[in-house]
């Protein structure tokens, strides 16, 4: 690997010492279902601190002066006790994210999934080579880890294929796979896990508050298109010109190969997706009528119900019809490859998923219980309606706001790698407080979405980040976390600037964010 030029040095130095005292910190942070433990332990203990003290803001549940409630007396601490299980089972987030893994487990595990990655890759023409690797990156959130695992290795292998420089196509796959995290034009378990977390804090403020599973869907649709856009440019503009002086000195005996799908893959693909497309038409045919029961309740004026409304079965359906969507062509695809023999293998697919989320569960158990007591105390209420107060105080206009949530989430994404728990903790503050500035629930969640995705890809403590270095390896023997970090790190600083910027101009036009959702909600 060649040496940089001197002057790229400090620049380099300043960038990789940042990074390490970042990876430092990150990890003397407890994991986080023990940080969801311990700030329970100290919700409990300022409940009791402040269980005697009178406070003048006003609960906006009641009218009247908001109270503490102290978690450590008697009948507090044998409910909360009595209420363990309970409150686990029915933490909403937990069932909707299991259900999806099952469809999506089913197609990963019989090579549905992976097929269908390898043939749009196989059929791109190269001047779209770069286009269509990111929007590939970003279609593969579906399947959760298969774009860390499939397709960054893959956009190395075709770039190399192509004469282009491999790390510029490992660049290109981890801009679409992680950099636009929240970029999606296929519903993922992503959109009901947030907004599981989104409608539990909304609670703390308005228990009828109910938020759609696709309350960012357009928004995040077209960030698609922004995502691909930025990371076309950077790529073909700035990434590849830079490496033109980097010796790919690897080994090239090693290097993976993209295998062309075989004739019994080619005739399952093909039933797959045909059997996806029946099932949209179905659902399409059946919800179009105005008397569908997939419709809310009519109404007297038109006498229809609506599709699009939360209390609509459809709008109820999501993550179940995720699952459908992805369990039947996944049991098609692989009957007709062959990578499925009998039922036991579609259970077996079904166990895989459930067993990669064993961490899940057991954060999203402590997550449960910290969001309960937050609630039960009352701390979370008083901290939205301070903070509410101390905003409206500054007089900021709602712009400066959104730029201000951005810029948090993206900080603490370098410091706390899951995304659920990241919006766990910040979510339960930020989305009431902002709530009494009339600031709705889904504009938080957005603006939340945009921080998180822009860097997690310059985060060594993402949990898939030294595996891609070790993709670097195999093509620059020299590869390190400096170099992915000096790769990705134009990525992160375009995204989190243009991607803000598109966020304001779609509040600023008006645009919906989603189904069901607003901009603004309520104030007294």
């Amino acid at each position: 690997m060649n040496q940089p030029a001197p002057d790229a040095l400090p620049r380099a130095t300043l960038v990789t010492r940042f990074l390490d005292a970042v990876e430092r910190v990150g990890n003397k942070l407890p994991d986080p279902a023990v940080l969801f433990l311990l700030l329970m332990l100290v919700v409990w203990v300022v409940s009791a601190l402040l269980a005697n003290v009178s406070f003048n803001e006003l609960d906006p549940r009641s009218g009247d002066p908001i109270q503490i409630r102290n978690l450590l007396a008697g009948t507090s601490f044998t409910q909360f006790m009595a209420d363990m299980v309970r409150t686990f089972v029915n933490f909403a987030p937990l069932g909707v994210v299991l259900v999806a893994m099952l469809g999506l487990g089913v197609a990963e595990h019989t090579g549905f999934i992976n097929a269908a990655l390898r043939s749009i890759l196989s059929i791109t023409p190269k001047m779209l080579l770069t286009p269509m690797l990111i929007a590939v990156g970003v279609f593969s959130h579906v399947a959760v880890d298969a774009g860390y695992v499939l397709v960054i290795p893959l956009g190395a292998v075709i770039f190399y294929a192509a004469g282009r420089h491999p790390l510029a196509g490992i660049a290109a796959a981890f801009a679409g796979v992680s950099g636009g995290f929240s970029a999606t034009f296929i519903p993922s378990s992503l959109d009901p896990l947030l907004s599981g977390l989104t409608q539990e804090a909304a609670h703390l403020i308005d228990p009828a508050v109910v938020v759609n599973p696709l309350n960012n869907y357009f928004f995040t649709t077209a960030s698609t298109g922004l995502v691909i856009l930025v990371g076309w440019f950077l790529t073909d503009r700035v990434i590849e010109p830079r490496l033109r002086n980097t010796v790919v000195d690897g080994d090239a005996a090693d290097m993976p190969k993209m295998a062309t799908l075989t004739a019994p893959e080619r005739r399952g693909l093909l039933l797959a997706v045909l059997s996806m497309f029946v099932l949209t038409a179905l659902l399409v045919v059946t919800a179009y009528p105005m008397g569908s029961p997939w419709r809310a309740p009519a109404d007297a004026a038109s006498g229809a119900g609506e599709l699009l409304v939360a209390t609509a079965p459809l709008m109820q359906s999501i993550v179940p019809l995720i699952f459908i969507l992805f369990v039947v062509p996944g049991i098609v695809y692989g009957y007709a490859s062959g990578s499925v023999k009998s039922h036991r293998d579609i259970i077996a697919g079904m166990s895989k998923a459930m067993s990669g989320m064993g961490y899940y569960i057991v954060m999203a158990f402590f997550a449960a219980q910290f969001i309960y007591a937050f609630g039960q105390s009352n701390l979370g209420a008083l901290l939205a309606i301070k903070g509410a107060n101390g905003l409206q105080a500054l007089g900021m206009p709602t712009g400066v706001t959104l730029v201000g949530i951005v810029l948090l989430s993206g900080f603490v994404n370098l410091l706390v790698g899951s995304a659920s728990a990241k919006w766990a903790l910040i979510g339960a503050i930020m989305v009431p407080m902002l709530m009494q500035l009339g600031i709705s629930p889904d504009l938080t969640q957005a603006a939340y979405r945009v921080g998180d995705s822009s860097t997690n890809i310059i985060t060594p403590l993402l949990p898939y980040f030294p595996l891609i270095v070790v993709f670097c390896q195999k093509y620059v023997k020299g590869s390190g976390i400096g170099t992915l970090l000096a790769l990705m790190l134009p990525f992160s600083i375009a995204l989190l600037v243009v991607w803000t910027a598109f966020l304001l101009a779609f509040w600023g036009f008006g645009i919906p964010l989603g189904i069901g959702a607003s901009y603004v909600y309520p104030t007294p």
